[in-house]
């Protein structure tokens, strides 16, 4: 399996677009073309455990890799998870919850984060690499503490994550900066997501950075969904559901389902177009913004335009204006015109918007469609789950319920099944989803947890109640033109 550039200009395997992460030209790797799970492989995937279905799907996609080794390195990711890695709640008839959140640090990004370190140090064998590779994240807050936990302390590699100083959750604050690890690194950056998104695209894109690094032996990648290998396991999920509601006799192998998807960077629902594209039975993908609803916008008038107010919100890993996958399905719906999807991300960064064809629109349109919700609607939808079904779900979860719920008042006849995608524990926001599903205020992150769980008794994940005890390691701020000196600082560069 080859992959090429969504700007065109490279072709490269499975493995050089995971050690790379983004093409030379700034553009995001995408299969040459997408394989197919047959309806006798999805038949098959039934009774397989959760790694199993996930080394299926990824060995579609990475010829290269040993399949053996695929299979051992997925149960040793999954392991660490809390029971099933992705388990299947029904709400109500016809209405599910897929939950992303048991692995290490309660988010969805461990589904990929887990597996990404074997992905990455074995690519790096079959590319024949020698330099010590340094991981650079920006971060909303969920990415960079699963990124953290995942390559702590791995051979070879050191991981530097960036995150708004003002734009993530206490909770996410905390993981973050009191992280384990000799080969860890964490800096806030002034400003929003977006800015330090910007950042550290700049310096991929900038061949003197680059080459000033590899004169010192350290090679760039990355841990976000911009890199392939980040975006590949993510697709595995969308296939276990699938198996799961079979299995449970919901549905009928071969019936079409929907997903609702909280959305930020687009990578997660994307995943599940992926899916589809590949042969799963999906009719229809929702995208949940909150109200920093640019994607839900662009949805609906093909124009992609940043110039707005940027909210902070209780969402915030959806707190976010460029979102950077979005780029993969622009490549499609172009009919994977390399040039035009160059010239519109040209755009997006000069002129701050750009706008497709009403045949691109239709195309998309045919597969995706998006709502939003603000901060009041996400905790009334937040409210009436918990108060209808004594369901406890976080704020991302709770606008992606919003939208869900909007599509079938729209839609009363529709009775085509919805899974919801679950993307954090409710206790990594302790604070917002007890005033959601109690209407207390606290202020401090610990006591929020405490009421939460006398107000749901749901179980308190470990991980989170250590850190009140852990000594916080990283708690610089600096402005996002200063990144790549902190950079050398880290890799102790003149």
């Amino acid at each position: 399996m080859k992959f090429i550039s969504t700007r065109g200009g490279e072709t490269v395997t499975g493995a050089q677009a995971i050690v790379k992460g983004l093409s030379d030209n700034g553009g995001l790797f995408v299969p040459e073309k997408f394989p197919q799970v047959t309806r006798g492989e999805l038949e098959a995937m039934l009774e397989m455990s959760y790694p199993e279905r996930t080394a299926e799907v990824l060995k579609k996609y990475l010829d290269e890799y040993d399949e053996k080794e695929l299979l051992s390195a997925c149960e040793s990711a999954y392991a660490k998870f809390e029971g099933d890695p992705a388990p299947l709640v029904r709400l109500d008839d016809g209405v599910y919850m897929l939950e992303l959140w048991h692995g290490p640090t309660c988010a969805f990004k461990d589904m990929a984060l887990t597996l990404l370190p074997y992905l990455l140090r074995k690519g790096c064998d079959l590319c024949g690499i020698k330099e010590e590779i340094l991981i650079l994240v920006a971060t909303s807050g969920d990415t960079g503490k699963s990124a953290l936990e995942g390559f702590k302390d791995a051979k070879g590699i050191k991981i530097m994550v960036f995150y708004p100083s003002d734009g993530v959750s206490k909770m996410q604050k905390l993981q973050m900066g009191t992280q384990e690890g000799e080969n860890v690194n964490v800096v806030a950056v002034k400003g929003n997501f977006d800015d330090c998104q910007t950042a550290v695209k700049e310096i991929f894109a900038s061949s003197p950075d680059n080459a000033k690094l590899l004169a010192n032996g350290v090679r760039l990648s990355s841990a976000n969904s911009i890199n392939f290998g980040r975006l590949a396991p993510q697709i595995a999920y969308y296939f276990s559901a699938y198996c799961d509601l079979v299995s449970s006799e919901q549905i009928e192998m071969g019936e079409e389902i929907d997903f609702t998807v909280p959305t930020g960077n687009f990578g997660n629902v994307l995943a599940g177009y992926y899916a589809k594209l590949m042969g799963l039975p999906v009719r229809r993908l929702h995208c949940a913004s909150n109200e920093n609803k640019v994607v839900a916008d662009f949805l609906q008038t093909g124009v992609y335009d940043l110039q707005r107010e940027f909210y902070k919100t209780t969402a915030p890993s959806m707190d976010i204006l460029v979102s950077s996958n979005l780029e993969r399905l622009l490549f499609e719906a172009s009919g994977r015109n390399a040039e035009l999807t160059a010239k519109r991300m040209s755009q997006l960064k000069t002129a701050g918007k750009y706008e497709i064809t009403p045949e691109e629109l239709e195309y998309i349109n045919g597969t995706f469609d998006g709502g939003y919700a603000d901060e009041e609607t996400s905790v009334e939808a937040m409210y009436d789950v918990f108060v209808d079904v004594g369901y406890t779900m976080d704020t991302h979860t709770g606008c992606a319920m919003k939208v869900a719920v909007d599509w079938f008042e729209k839609h009363k006849k529709d009775e085509t099944k919805m899974v919801i995608v679950s993307t954090a524990n409710p206790y990594k926001f302790p604070q917002d989803v007890l005033y959601a599903v109690t209407g207390n205020d606290v202020k401090d992150s610990f006591k929020g947890i405490k009421r939460l769980h006398n107000a749901t008794a749901m179980a308190v994940p470990k991980c989170l109640m250590e850190l009140r005890d852990k000594p916080i390691r990283f708690s610089k701020t600096v402005e996002g033109k200063k990144l790549f000196d902190e950079v050398l600082s880290f890799l102790n560069i003149n």
